[in-house]
C-alpha cells in the first residue's frame, strides 16, 4: 500500500510517516499541494492524507485538479478548522474523511484502517 502525507508542518509528516509504517513500507511526504501533484503521477499512491490550509495550494484546490484529470485516489483531508463548508466541499470531491486537527492518534490510525479495510 502506497500512502503519501501532505502537510506544510514538518512535524506533522514525521509523525504519520512514524505511524502509519504499521500499515505501510512505501510512504511519501510533500511540505506543499505544488510538490503533492508534481509526485501523484510518478507515485501513484493508494491512499492520500492532506492538509487542508497550505500555504500556495490548499489541499482543496489540489484534490479539484485530481479530479479533473480523472485520479479518483482515496483521501483523506485535516483541517484544524471545523468549518461547514469544508465538509460540504469534501463530499462533492469524494473524499473518505475529514479529521480535526488536533487529533488523536489512535483515533486517526482507526480512521485510515476502515479507509483502507485493514484488519485489526
Amino acid at each position: 500500500m502506497k500512502l503519501l502525507i501532505v502537510d506544510d508542518q514538518k512535524g506533522i509528516r514525521r509523525l504519520l510517516t512514524e505511524v502509519f509504517l504499521e500499515y505501510s513500507n512505501e510512504i511519501e511526504v510533500c511540505a506543499n499541494g505544488i510538490a503533492a501533484l508534481e509526485l501523484i503521477p510518478r507515485f501513484n499512491p493508494d491512499l492520500i492524507i492532506m492538509d487542508i490550509k497550505m500555504p500556495g495550494m490548499s489541499g482543496f484546490e489540489v484534490l479539484k485538479k485530481l479530479r479533473e484529470k480523472g485520479d479518483q485516489t482515496r483521501v483523506v483531508l485535516m483541517t484544524a478548522y471545523g468549518d461547514p463548508n469544508y465538509l460540504d466541499q469534501a463530499k462533492v470531491l469524494g473524499v473518505e474523511r475529514v479529521i480535526l486537527k488536533p487529533f488523536d492518534l489512535n483515533e486517526l490510525k482507526e480512521h485510515i484502517r476502515q479507509v483502507l479495510d485493514i484488519e485489526q
